[in-house]
């Protein structure tokens, strides 16, 4: 009888280990993500980035010149103009393609991966 005790006492703490370790993992993997963008030599660096809904996203300005962030599809938000050395950042809750309005040519996209 105490073999089998010992047995089923150790399975359940076993199992009460895994099961709360794939709880912890889940609640760690969900944690808001932070992603630079730096802008560099008149480009958005990464041009292209995914990340999960609720990541924060920080542009930082490389460049000598000032640079902005501003919504392309309908400038619903949009930064102030920020120099060298200085930064901007946004919490992203859906899809963005963005451009600076100053150098119009600057394109980026930000896509929410599932």
């Amino acid at each position: 009888m105490k073999q089998f005790q010992y047995y089923f006492r150790n399975v359940l703490i076993a199992s009460i280990l895994l099961l709360g370790g794939f709880g912890l993992k889940d609640n760690i993997s969900q944690e808001p993500q932070v992603h630079t963008v730096e802008i560099i030599k008149m480009k958005f660096v990464p041009q292209h980035l995914t990340v999960k809904k609720g990541d924060k996203v920080i542009w930082i300005n490389k460049d000598y010149i000032l640079h902005d962030v501003t919504d392309e599809k309908n400038g619903k938000w949009t930064s102030k103009p920020f120099g060298k050395g200085k930064s901007w950042s946004k919490i992203i809750t859906h899809d963005e393609d963005y451009f600076c309005s100053l150098h119009k040519v600057m394109k980026g996209t930000i896509k929410i991966s599932s």
